[in-house]
């Protein structure tokens, strides 16, 4: 298995509705799997920011900082998620404002093939909140991720 999670008792609750930002890494053009994420989080009941492609790291930190998202999805299919997505959230995890705002990366995060998961216990040690491998079983568990974060209450 190639996916992990932390706890839903450690994700916290904030003053802001259930807003879900979703980005590609710096290396990533595809646009694909970034529609079919937004439209599977807009289905779960969460409103959706969709930043695209190519989003350079210094922009995912600041549009992070400038909107407060409920959580951070990430999806990389090009191969090179791993590398770019343990960069970027270092960078996002330096930020006090960020550091437990739920963050969550998935797709072909690395070029080594199928069942190669060496790299998801790293993505989680870098600041990752879960990885989600490629296929049905990742996004089942992504599903189910989605539907156990809290609620945010108005303040």
């Amino acid at each position: 298995m190639g996916n992990a999670m932390s706890e839903p008792a450690d994700w916290p609750v904030a003053s802001r509705g259930r807003t879900v930002l979703i980005s590609s890494v710096a290396s990533d053009s595809h646009t694909w799997n970034l529609v079919f994420l937004q439209l599977l989080v807009e289905e779960l009941g969460c409103e959706v920011v969709n930043l695209g492609p190519c989003v350079p790291d210094e922009l995912l930190v600041s549009e992070c900082l400038d909107r407060r998202p409920h959580m951070l999805v990430i999806s990389s299919v090009n191969g090179h998620g791993y590398q770019d997505g343990a960069r970027v959230v270092r960078k996002l995890r330096e930020r006090p404002e960020l550091a437990t705002t739920p963050m969550v990366i998935g797709g072909k995060l690395g070029i080594a093939g199928p069942g190669n998961t060496a790299h998801v216990d790293a993505l989680i040690q870098a600041g990752f909140d879960a990885v989600f491998e490629d296929g049905a079983e990742g996004l089942a568990l992504f599903r189910s991720f989605v539907g156990s974060l809290p609620a945010r209450v108005s303040s």
